[in-house]
Order: structure tokens, then sequence, then C-alpha cells
């Protein structure tokens, strides 16, 4: 991705770049750890079949290890109690857009947390000079739907795909190329 600083705040939430938001004196388990404590079963249940499951710290190496190779992981932090609840995955293509997908921890879901976050994130693409956001949700992922379209995003049944909607969000006025 082109942008270089991968960190934003909200009113309870800090976002940076997964390995920036671990401790000083990490060890190798932390963030694996930090995986398996997101990643449950009712997170993962609408994602892709091979996330879904129990994740062990080798699974969840794997897993880190993986997302790194496609894009750029934020870590989301509950400011207030120092306690990593979520991550928020990008990619960027040459045009100037970015892809999203979040998680959220169990324990975050219905607080609000989501909608902070998006509403943040939007304000640093937009400072970052980012032209689009798209999201991909699973149809039956409800509550991330009301997320991106409350926060402005016009989501369309995908063409090739009755399971997949993209959610969209124009950040600078004029024609896409």
């Amino acid at each position: 991705m082109t942008m270089k600083n991968y960190t934003f705040s909200t009113q309870r939430l800090l976002v940076g770049d997964w390995h920036s938001m671990t401790s000083k004196d990490t060890t190798d388990t932390e963030l694996p750890e930090t995986v398996i404590s997101i990643l449950t079963p009712p997170v993962t249940r609408s994602l892709p079949t091979a996330w879904q499951g129990t994740y062990t710290l080798d699974r969840a190496r794997e897993w880190i290890q993986d997302r790194d190779q496609e894009g750029v992981i934020m870590l989301i932090k509950d400011r207030l109690a120092d306690l990593s609840i979520g991550f928020l995955i990008l990619s960027e293509d040459d045009n100037r857009d970015v892809r999203i997908g979040y998680l959220l921890a169990e324990h975050a879901w219905g607080k609000g947390l989501a909608s902070e976050l998006i509403q943040g994130f939007i304000v640093w693409c937009k400072d970052a000079g980012l032209r689009s956001i798209v999201g991909g949700v699973v149809r039956d992922n409800e509550a991330s739907i009301r997320v991106l379209e409350k926060n402005g995003f016009v989501c369309e049944q995908a063409e090739d795909d009755t399971s997949e909607i993209f959610c969209t969000l124009l950040l600078e006025t004029g024609p896409l190329r």
C-alpha cells in the first residue's frame, strides 16, 4: 500500500498496524494469542471456510503470515481497557481505492464500536487522499451491512456471487477510472 501511517484513533478506539501495536517486549505468542482471542467460531461464522473453526497457536501464526502477505492488517484496541478487540484488513490498488474487511471480538459486539471504527477509518482515508472504500460482506451479516450503510456506503449484490454484497463509499467526486 502507498500510505505510510497506518494509525488512527477515535473516542474509544486506537487502530494501527498490528505489528507496531503489540507491546515493545513482544513475545512470539502475543499476536497469535490475540488472534485466538478474537477469531472465535461466532466471529468467523460468515468468513471464508478456511478462516472458520478453532485456532491454536500454530494456526494463528499461519493466519498472521498469510494476512501479512495479502495487505495491511490493523489491530483495533479499546483505548480505555487497553484491550485488543479486532482487526481491520486493508488492501489498496494503484487508483487510490481501498478494500476493507473488519472483525470484532464477540465481547465488542452491540456497543457501536463497528460504526465508530468505520467513521474513524473514513476520516483517515480522506486525509490520506484515497478515492473510495469497498467492503465485501456476506449477505447474512446484516449487522455489518447496516454499519456500512449507516456510514454512507451503497451496498449492492455481487453480480457473480449471490452470497456476497459489495458496499462502496466514494470519497472523492469525479469519474472513476
